[in-house]
């Protein structure tokens, strides 16, 4: 073979290199098969664009031109299901003529369970000036610190764990309806609470879950759903999911509850001690906030850092007016 017809070394490598990240990224589509399927899926944004930059070196090789281009094409298809058109209404950045007169505020964090500044964490909740909060890894540690917020939301729900990183929590300013009715789910990874929203029932749920296949996510949902099947009509679901909106895991919580799922809140985990700024380019998306009902979505915005390994996500909604038809509230987890 003349030298010139053979294959180079860095073509051969980076042809290697497509093959290897164009599988999991198609796997991913297969989502609903198995769920370690889906466990690609959560990485699909991060394979898509490692699979573009990869592919680039095989267009300037001719006889590799056609797979450079076939593997750039389906990096790019794979990108245009990880955003959502209908969600970059929600920009916080996007100009707004005309905001309703009542404005709500839900903050939610994964606290990380043994943060070391929790200082940052209250200051941080006490600026926001939420009416609701919904807190993940809330252990031990947290239970105590959380304290110091009692007379700010006076009105909380705190789901204990046995696991070191903890439960989940709901902390409120406005006073819950049928508080009998504010329980814990699923060993303390779920807490629901009906809140009053000036005459408005809105079922505030808080949820975390564990992490994909080949951990027991799966298994989770299957706990998880009964609960979010029993939600009244109007409610806000937000949570550390371990998993990417464009997931399964995600697509069954949305329709197990019947909500519209925010896609726009961008990348808000990456592991400790990389470095924050990246978190926000090269996190994955896994604090997400699902609604429903007579909640309007405004804004979403990840706020700053505070020694958690999530970035805090503040919701800015506001309630449309219930139809003409007189109802009482409804109540969470109905009859």
């Amino acid at each position: 073979m003349p030298s010139s017809s053979r294959p180079r070394p860095l073509a051969i490598v980076t042809m290697v290199l497509a093959l290897l990240l164009s599988a999991p990224l198609v796997l991913g589509f297969l989502k609903t098969v198995h769920p370690a399927f889906d466990s690609f899926a959560h990485f699909r944004a991060h394979l898509a664009v490692l699979l573009a930059l990869a592919s680039l070196p095989l267009l300037f090789f001719r006889p590799w031109r056609a797979q450079g281009l076939l593997a750039f094409a389906l990096a790019g298809a794979a990108l245009t299901t990880v955003f959502d058109p209908t969600g970059l209404r929600l920009d916080s950045n996007a100009a707004e003529p005309a905001r309703p007169a009542a404005i709500y505020r839900l903050l939610h964090l994964n606290l990380r369970y043994d943060n070391s500044t929790p200082k940052k964490v209250l200051s941080l909740i006490g600026r926001s000036d939420a009416d609701v909060v919904t807190l993940n890894e809330v252990s031990g540690m947290w239970v105590d610190q959380l304290a110091f917020t009692g007379q700010a939301y006076p009105y909380r729900l705190i789901c204990p764990h046995r696991a070191r990183t903890g439960g989940v929590a709901i902390l409120s300013r406005r006073p819950f309806l049928h508080s009998s009715r504010a329980n814990c789910h699923d060993r303390g990874s779920l807490a629901v609470a009906t809140i009053n929203f000036s005459g408005t029932a809105v079922d505030i749920v808080a949820l975390h879950l564990a992490w994909p296949w080949p951990f027991e996510q799966a298994w989770q949902i299957g706990s998880v759903t009964p609960v979010l099947e029993r939600l009244g009509s109007t409610a806000v679901l937000a949570g550390d999911f371990n998993a990417a909106p464009w997931s399964n895991t995600a697509q069954r919580l949305a329709e197990a509850g019947g909500f519209w799922m925010l896609r726009n809140i961008g990348p808000t985990w990456l592991k400790l001690p990389l470095p924050h700024w990246l978190r926000r380019i090269a996190g994955l998306p896994i604090d997400n906030i699902f609604v429903k009902g007579l909640v309007e979505p405004l804004a979403t915005k990840r706020l700053e850092t505070v020694g958690s390994d999530h970035l805090p996500v503040l919701l800015e909604f506001s309630l449309r007016p219930k139809p003409a038809t007189p109802e009482a509230l409804q109540a969470s987890l109905g009859e």
